[in-house]
């Protein structure tokens, strides 16, 4: 098996319409054709079930923790299903009924939702970690759909085991996994903030701007994608350079439909510096929520900045589907394995769906040859992974 590697693109001028610029209602009708012909793929967002590799921490790992955000997330399925499945009803009801039933349909979801949610916005890792000299870094992760407070502790203790840092989470609370899906394509199509967006903008301008932190490291998952290309195109417009080179981002399984990294200067060869300087994105191929987000913006050439790694095979949890197929942890659970298969995986380079000879593509190669020049590497994965050398407490710099 290889790994499909589309290395950033350069950001030429293209006269492809960049696709959150049309108008929203159009977007929103694109984006619910699309998501409905990916509909086949929408179990392999629990799948694969097994295996456990990170024990309790793993979403489908068969704790009372898991077993009840599961069953409610099954209750909350039905319910809002059923809701949809009854608006054309209300076609011939009066007004005042309809209003009453669809907000007692919200309130009630939403109850259900805050067992779920809990109450804290701002969530730490818990796992103890020796002294370390990461003391001038600051870890941030923003979760996806369907993620309540226990499963967001899970990502957090499970980020904090695999790269060896304290990491603080802003939670976008769930609303259910039905809901949340309508709430990601409305965020997108209508650059639509929701609380969540506007409390982690705040938070991530704020991190940005201490001067106690030398890195900001970004990590994203599914909506959290979205969310953060809201939250990035904010600080393009706030913040100078030299702040915003501070930021690192990687996403797993972005549900965005664009990701911009603007050009601010040019080198002496005439070679772009990003404002941004490391971006990666994660994504297994057949994951649901990707296919109707990264998956297919990517082909737009120029707009999904940053470079792509594509595993084959499906799944969109982030423990179970993504940090244990690609940092898979030791038999004791303490650290990211130094080797696995993965990372031994051969690079296969594709481009946007332009041809080689699209001025994006060409630069992109040419990056690449340079870097495999200069490091003398062969073409395995782990050779071109920026986040896969600060496993363990590690440093790439």
């Amino acid at each position: 098996m290889v790994v499909m590697f589309m290395p950033s693109q350069a950001g030429a001028p293209t006269t492809t319409p960049l696709p959150y610029t049309a108008s929203p209602l159009k977007l929103l009708v694109s984006d619910v054709i699309l998501c409905l012909s990916c509909i086949r793929y929408l179990p392999g967002i629990l799948l694969p079930l097994k295996p456990y590799s990170s024990g309790k921490l793993d979403e489908l790992y068969p704790s009372r923790g898991n077993l009840t955000a599961l069953a409610v997330h099954g209750v909350l399925i039905v319910y809002q299903v059923a809701f949809i499945l009854s608006l054309p009803v209300l076609l011939f009801l009066p007004i005042y009924i309809c209003l009453f039933y669809i907000a007692s349909v919200f309130l009630l979801s939403n109850r259900i939702c805050a067992f779920l949610n809990g109450r804290q916005r701002f969530l730490v890792s818990h796992v103890p970690l020796p002294r370390s000299d990461h003391e001038s870094e600051h870890w941030i992760f923003i979760n996806g759909v369907g993620v309540g407070r226990h499963w967001l502790q899970s990502n957090l203790d499970r980020l904090s085991l695999t790269f060896g840092r304290k990491i603080t989470g802003i939670h976008n609370e769930t609303a259910g996994i039905i809901f949340d899906v309508i709430q990601c394509l409305i965020q997108r199509c209508f650059c639509y903030a929701t609380e969540d967006v506007r409390d982690a903008y705040v938070f991530v301008k704020q991190t940005l701007l201490n001067e106690k932190y030398e890195k900001i490291v970004l990590i994203l998952h599914s909506q959290g994608g979205v969310e953060g290309g809201l939250i990035l195109d904010w600080l393009f417009d706030a913040l100078d350079d030299k702040t915003l080179g501070k930021l690192e981002i990687y996403t797993f399984g972005n549900a965005a439909n664009h990701w911009n990294n603007p050009t601010r200067k040019y080198t002496d060869q005439g070679k772009p510096e990003r404002c941004i300087p490391h971006i990666e994105h994660y994504v297994n191929s057949e994951d649901f929520v990707a296919m109707w987000g990264i998956l297919d913006f990517i082909r737009i050439p120029s707009r999904y900045l940053g470079d792509v790694f594509i595993r084959q095979g499906s799944g969109h949890l982030l423990n179970q589907h993504y940090l244990d197929t690609m940092f898979p942890l030791s038999h004791d659970k303490r650290q990211v394995l130094g080797e696995n298969e993965f990372m031994r995986q051969n690079v296969k380079l594709i481009s946007c769906g332009s041809t080689p000879k699209n001025t994006d593509f060409t630069m992109a190669t040419e990056k690449l040859a340079q870097n495999r020049d200069i490091d003398g590497i062969g073409s395995k994965l782990r050779d071109y992974s920026r986040l896969w050398r600060y496993r363990n407490g590690a440093s790439p710099d």
